[in-house]
């Protein structure tokens, strides 16, 4: 008899877990609503929409430089160090005030070095900077 009874009492004690799962789920509800998003933070660069290649005035001076499959960075014939690379723009654009800065990369160049450059080209104070595609 006592067995029985037992029996019925553990039946009957199961725990109601729909009131933990509401809380779970407002929770995270919460939790997305209040979250910041990070703003990527990225180079704009579209490529030319004409089918035809851009030609380019001889006459007018722009500051090239050209960055090999190794990483090596080229300005005027020069090989540079990533560091000197700012120094070499400001003298540069100080030479020629409306020339543009073009950056040459390697297919196989890392991205990282063709974002320093484009860094160091912003803060020497370039208004144009452009990417030369092959």
């Amino acid at each position: 008899m006592r067995n029985r009874a037992r029996g019925a009492l553990e039946e009957d004690q199961k725990i109601n877990l729909t009131p933990m799962l509401d809380v779970v789920f407002i929770m995270l509800i919460f939790f997305i609503v209040t979250a910041t998003f990070v703003k990527e933070i990225g180079i704009d660069v579209t490529p030319p929409e004409e089918d035809q290649p851009q030609t380019v005035d001889p006459d007018k001076k722009s500051i090239v430089i050209v960055v090999s499959a190794r990483d090596q960075i080229q300005i005027g014939g020069r090989t540079v160090d990533v560091s000197a690379v700012r120094a070499n723009i400001e003298r540069l654009a100080a030479e020629f005030p409306e020339a543009p800065v073009i950056i040459n990369p390697h297919a196989d160049s890392s991205a990282d070095i063709f974002v320093q450059i484009w860094d160091a080209a912003n803060l020497a104070g370039v208004a144009t900077v452009q990417m030369a595609a092959d």
